[in-house]
């Protein structure tokens, strides 16, 4: 079992920045996370930002957040952020830390086609303002 943990959310004005924290505690040991930012806003569907593998460090992210948005892991395995910046008022949501937790090896690649991630946060509200 993996607890997520995130924190970081808040509100700031169009074109501020936030950083996002996701803290994964299990009783297992893992060699690494496969880890997905995701967000939804009031009305519409959930929809992947961006994901970070942490045995390797390979990123992917959605196009709208290419260039502002930031993912990367601490110096354990076992936390990664999210650094936002020139925040949107579109960038507005609930912000959701989800992980697969890897034992050997990943089944699957660790990016935002992947269908399943096994383990979610309690989620963090992002406001941006105009």
């Amino acid at each position: 079992q993996v607890q997520l943990v995130e924190s970081g959310g808040g509100s700031v004005q169009a074109g501020g920045s936030l950083r996002l924290s996701c803290a994964a505690s299990a009783s297992t040991y893992y060699r690494g996370y496969c880890f997905g930012w995701f967000r939804q806003a009031p009305g519409k569907a959930r929809e992947g930002v961006a994901t970070i593998y942490t045995v390797g460090d390979s990123t992917d992210y959605t196009d709208s957040v290419k260039g502002r948005f930031t993912v990367s892991q601490g110096s354990a395995k076992n936390l990664v952020f999210l650094q936002m910046n020139y925040l949107e008022p579109a960038d507005t949501a609930q912000y959701y830390c989800a992980a697969v937790p890897v034992v050997v090896f990943l089944r699957g690649t660790c990016d935002l086609s992947r269908g399943d991630f096994d383990y979610w946060g309690q989620g963090t509200q992002v406001t941006v303002f105009s």
